[in-house]
């Protein structure tokens, strides 16, 4: 369901997806309908193999708010992250 080539878009959605499925998931993506990709969909990856759903749906709504730690995260790698500095108290 991906678009071969260079871009991961997904060109089909699923509307419904078992809850066994759901359990299994590594890690997922937010597809924006932006740019090359015309469709919002949610790229679920499984054992090596990614599945393309829509992000309308219930059971998946609730599992992405219970899963929010597998949303990979980006890298800033042109900026310095702040350091905040701790100072302790004398008491």
């Amino acid at each position: 369901a991906l678009f071969p080539g260079a871009f991961n878009c997904c060109t089909k959605l699923s509307d419904e997806i078992p809850k066994g499925i759901l359990r299994r998931v590594e890690r997922f993506e937010i597809q924006k309908a932006a740019g090359l990709c015309h469709l919002e969909a949610i790229i679920l990856y499984i054992e090596g193999r990614k599945f393309c759903v829509s992000p309308r749906i219930r059971k998946v709504k609730k599992w992405m708010k219970k899963n929010k730690h597998k949303i990979p995260r980006k890298k800033n790698h042109g900026k310095k992250q702040r350091r905040i500095k701790i100072i302790k108290k004398k008491q």
